[in-house]
């Protein structure tokens, strides 16, 4: 006999009132006398949502925590059978889980948020995924979180606990852009920064905090985003309409490694660097700002 296909669930723990103000009030406490804060989170909608670095169980306290706070709702990948125990299975099922038969590989998956997504388009809420796998050292991400969003449509929420500056919650909404390898590398870079509380453990590997970056790099970092591959000095001057644009404010985005240089036809040329991607992801809340 067929197992019975497992949906998942409307209405779970973020959406019981008083269950919900009650988590609410205990956040709020929790991040007040622990220091913490959370993102001026920029997710809109359904999103696919990378939680990391993942090295601890407290990631996903200060994960729930900040999702409460901004009130989004959490959901995350189990495999079914563990949905399917009496008792403990609907308990799983009203905390959020999306069951999974492995056995179809990602197309259940995706079936299930796809189905899942169409009934609630408008609300705001994070399927997430932890790349790293479980919690300690990882050397590589696993990368169905971008299949799913590939068949799914929806965006790339990326959200982070950074032990560092004590933040927890969604920093930017990412377009996918087709390019796969291209894609995930600007994403991990992005991650690089951002201090988990076993940095030893975590993957991309810890380099240290942003170099502080002005509006005027900014801007110079995105126009160069938005030419779309290599950019002549004029060009970039011209997309953040300058007269003239300073070598040394270029000069100073190679030496932090943000921008390279190459000599086209004679002339100088500049573009991001995946470490600018990274940074920039921090700096924008979408890449759809920056021409995609």
């Amino acid at each position: 006999m067929a197992k019975k296909t497992l949906k998942i669930r409307d209405k779970t723990i973020f959406d019981g009132v008083i269950t919900k103000y009650i988590l609410k009030y205990f956040f709020k406490f929790w991040f007040k006398i622990t220091g913490w804060r959370t993102t001026n989170s920029v997710s809109k909608g359904a999103g696919v949502t990378i939680a990391a670095p993942h090295t601890s169980n407290w990631d996903f306290i200060y994960a729930l925590g900040a999702a409460i706070l901004l009130d989004k709702k959490i959901y995350f990948s189990i495999k079914d059978s563990w949905c399917r125990i009496p008792v403990i299975g609907p308990f799983i099922m009203w905390l959020g889980a999306i069951p999974i038969d492995r056995s179809t590989g990602g197309r259940g998956q995706v079936a299930l948020i796809k189905e899942f997504v169409d009934r609630h388009k408008t609300q705001d809420i994070f399927f997430l995924f932890t790349p790293e796998g479980t919690r300690g050292q990882s050397n590589k991400w696993k990368t169905g979180f971008y299949h799913v969003a590939q068949d799914t449509g929806l965006p790339i929420f990326l959200a982070k606990v950074d032990y560092k500056i004590k933040e927890s919650g969604v920093f930017h909404s990412y377009q996918i852009t087709g390019d796969k390898e291209d894609d995930i590398q600007s994403i991990q870079e992005s991650y690089s920064s951002i201090y988990g509380k076993f940095p030893d453990d975590q993957f991309p590997r810890y380099v240290g905090p942003m170099p502080v970056i002005s509006d005027s790099h900014a801007d110079i970092m995105k126009a160069v985003y938005s030419l779309k591959g290599m950019a002549t000095q004029v060009e970039i001057a011209a997309k953040i309409k300058l007269g003239k644009l300073s070598i040394s404010a270029l000069e100073f985005l190679i030496d932090k490694g943000i921008l390279e240089q190459e000599i086209k036809n004679g002339e100088p040329c500049y573009k991001l660097t995946f470490v600018g991607k990274g940074y920039l992801l921090h700096l924008v809340p979408t890449l759809a700002v920056a021409g995609h």
